[in-house]
This record gives structure tokens, sequence and C-alpha cells, in this order.
């Protein structure tokens, strides 16, 4: 791979090519992805979605919109480090334009993005919608879908639906947001489909990151940014964009730190106990006479929260830069933090935060609760669409299919890709409005 074409500003229906010297450098290319996702109805959406603690009423603990914000800042900063590195290793890029401020650019677009496609009530949701075909009522359409299609819905990754919402043509929008191919390429964790399911300790194979749905285009994306192919002729798989390595890294840092300061907030984990694992990670960088003079938990907290941070971003550029060969030729199977220096300090807090914080009593009832709130509104709204197809809508249906948005009225005559649209349509509502919808549909909530 090339640094060249992994940087591409080509978007979707491009006839001609952007080259990075002719950007007007006060609206790069780069930095318009960013705009274009801010002000996208599901990034809104975002901030009723749950990040840790579902539906949460304290006003300090993170949504899905406040850590895709905080992750994009992290990611910002990474991709100018990694940046103001490669052009000094390749100093070409320098000439034809290319600024280290491009990386952060990129690599902020993607972060930001990186949750889009999430369903509400956090990872269960993936899960519910998972299981509503693989032992709900979405059983009835296993004979009908071939294993690829079967296999997208039984494993529904939020992943694979955010690419989707980033790129497929609805209503004759062609290419979605239509975003730089470079950012597409950061965002892309996972550039495989959902088969072969496999074993590898290659990170980029953890999961998936496309549904049949988008292939083609992947596949012109993958081979405009010269991503190295690792399926075979039948089955798509490539290397990872060498940024995604920075959007990873963000995300991963995040979560371990942010999502354990909420935990601490919350009461779920004692001060002293979190001042232990936190001040192991800032050991080296700590001002002993400033910590001494916070006066309260929070305060204590946000300051070796904002350290750790620092030193986690220092840490996953410094893993970048020394393993920058070998990313490039796709040959790094790892995360940055995987075997980094902090390796057991991080594992240390992820541990203790899946006990107290991710299987908390509270997280639990309301991941449980979201099972069935999901579960039956897939099956109002696949049913209606189903029925509408053939021409057998109940008035019932007639109802349902009135609460569908503009954009998801027009129904595909294919089989998968409608029920692939209402898994769509149920992912990118928020946690209330599901539930709110739940209830109206169920007739508990008549005013």
């Amino acid at each position: 791979m090339n640094w060249e074409k992994l940087l591409s500003l080509k978007r979707f229906g491009d006839t001609t090519e952007r080259k990075r010297i002719d950007q007007d450098e006060t609206r790069l290319g780069f930095e318009v992805d960013f705009d274009r996702i801010i002000f996208s109805d599901s990034f809104r959406s975002l901030q009723d979605k749950t990040q840790v603690v579902p539906l949460s009423k304290t006003d300090f603990v993170h949504t899905r919109l406040t850590h895709s914000l905080e992750v994009s800042v992290v990611a910002r900063s990474l991709g100018r480090i990694v940046g103001k590195h490669i052009l000094e290793k390749y100093p070409e890029l320098k000439e034809k334009g290319y600024r280290s401020n491009d990386f952060g650019a990129i690599v902020a677009a993607a972060a930001l993005s990186h949750d889009i496609g999430n369903p509400p009530f956090g990872h269960s949701g993936e899960k519910s919608i998972g299981e509503f075909f693989l032992s709900g009522k979405g059983q009835k359409f296993r004979e009908k879908l071939d294993p690829k299609q079967w296999q997208d819905l039984i494993d529904f990754e939020g992943n694979a639906n955010g690419f989707k919402i980033l790129c497929e043509t609805v209503n004759n929008i062609k290419g979605g947001l239509r975003l730089s191919y470079a950012t597409l390429g950061a965002f892309i964790k996972y550039p495989k489909e959902s088969l072969p399911k496999k074993p590898s300790p290659n990170i980029a194979d953890k999961k998936y990151g496309v549904f049949q749905s988008e292939l083609d285009f992947f596949k012109e994306l993958a081979d405009e940014l010269g991503l190295k192919k690792t399926g075979n002729s039948k089955d798509i798989s490539y290397v990872r964009h060498p940024l995604a390595y920075l959007v990873e890294a963000a995300d991963d840092i995040c979560y371990t730190i942010i999502d354990f300061e909420d935990g601490i907030n919350l009461g779920l984990i004692s001060e002293d106990y979190a001042l232990e694992y936190l001040i192991n990670l800032v050991r080296d960088t700590i001002n002993t006479k400033k910590y001494n003079t916070l006066q309260n938990t929070q305060d204590r907290i946000s300051y070796l929260r904002a350290l750790a941070i620092g030193n986690l971003i220092q840490e996953a550029a410094r893993m970048f830069i020394k393993n920058e060969s070998s990313i490039l030729k796709g040959e790094f199977q790892y995360s940055l933090l995987d075997k980094c220096k902090y390796e057991a300090q991080i594992n240390d807090i992820i541990k203790i935060s899946v006990e107290k914080i991710y299987q908390s009593q509270e997280v639990v009832e309301k991941e449980i609760a979201g099972y069935q709130v999901i579960a039956d509104l897939l099956d109002v709204f696949i049913s209606a669409v189903n029925n509408k197809h053939e021409d057998s809508l109940s008035n019932y249906d007639k109802l349902i299919l009135m609460l569908l948005p503009d954009k998801y009225k027009t129904t595909p005559e294919n089989l998968y890709k409608r029920i692939l649209s209402i898994c769509n349509l149920v992912a990118n509502f928020s946690d209330s409005y599901a539930i709110l919808l739940h209830k109206k549909i169920k007739g508990l909530d008549l005013g």
C-alpha cells in the first residue's frame, strides 16, 4: 500500500481527480467530511443512545454522542502526531500538498462516525437484532436468503451498519454522505464481509465491516485506496487502511478511561480503588503537588483521566510509528494498545469495568428490556413492509407503514434488502424513541 492512494480525496460519483495541492486551505475536503457527519440525522440520534449505563438520568454519564466527540478529539491528536512523522519519512507527500493536519482531519472524521451505526441499548442492541433472526420470529426467513445475507442478519454488526449509513444510496441521493474515500477507509475497522467466520489472530478479522448490500461499493473503495486483498476469489476481505488503527486506538483509549470514570462518578467503583488503577497509568507524568491540592473526587479523577489519556495518545502514536512499515504492508495484526507498555494496566481497568459497570444491575436490567423492545419493533415493521410487497396489507400494517420516515417508504424488491432496511431503521432509533414507539404499538401509550 502507498500513502498517496490511501489519502484519496475521491468521493462517490467523481469523474475527475481531486488533488490535494488544488484544495482550498480554508475548507479542505477532509474537513468537509467532519461537517457532513456532524449535521447528519444519524449522528444526532447518538445524543440519546446508551454508551455504558442505558437511559441514565445522571447528567455526567456519557452518551454515544459525547463518547463519539471525545473519541474524535483523541483521534485528531493521534492523526496529527503520526502525520508529522509520515511526512518526514515520505517528503514527496509534502510536495503534493499534504499536511499533518490532513491526517488529523481524516482520523477525526472517521472517529466521529465510528458509532453511527450502533443500535439503541448499547451492545445488547446488536445482539438483540441478531437473536430476532437466530432464535426469534425472524427465523422464518432463513431458507429464503443466501448464507452471507443470513449471516449479516444473525450477526448484525454496528460497524457494517455504520458503513451503510455513510455510503448507501437512498431515494436517488447517490452515495449517502459522499465522504472522501480516505475517511471511509479509516472508518472500516473490519474490512471484510460476514462470512467466512473463522478464528484468526488478526485484529481485523475480529468482526466484519460490510453488509452484502454495500459490497460492490466496498470493493471499489478498497481498490481505489490500494488496500491489499486477503480473501479468495469468492470471499471479500482486505487488510486495514493504516489510519483505521488510529481510529481504533482513540476508541480504546476513551472507553477504557472514560467508561471507568463514569463508573466512579456513579459510585459503582470506589474512589480509593479507582485511584490506584489510574495512578498506575500516570506515575511518570503526575504532578504530586498539584494532585494533593485537589479537594474532591471529581477533580482528582478528572486530573488523572486527562493525564492517562495524554499518556495513551503518546503511546499509541509511538506504536504506530514504530510499526508503520509492517502496517503499510498489511502485516500488523494487533491493535496499537495490545502490545504497548501500558497493556497490563489497561487490562486491569477493563477487567474491573466489566465486573463493576458493564455487568451492574442497572445495565443488565435495561439491556433485558431492550431485547423485547427491539424484537417487537422488528416484527411489526418487517411484517408490514413484506405484506406491502406481497399486496396483502392489513389495516394495522397500513398504520404501521405511516410511521416510516420518507427514506424507508420505498420498499426494495429484494427480500434481504427489505429486511436489512428495517434493521437499519430500528438501529437508527434513539433509546427513548424506541421505548416510546414500542409503547405505542403495544397500546400502552394512548396519550
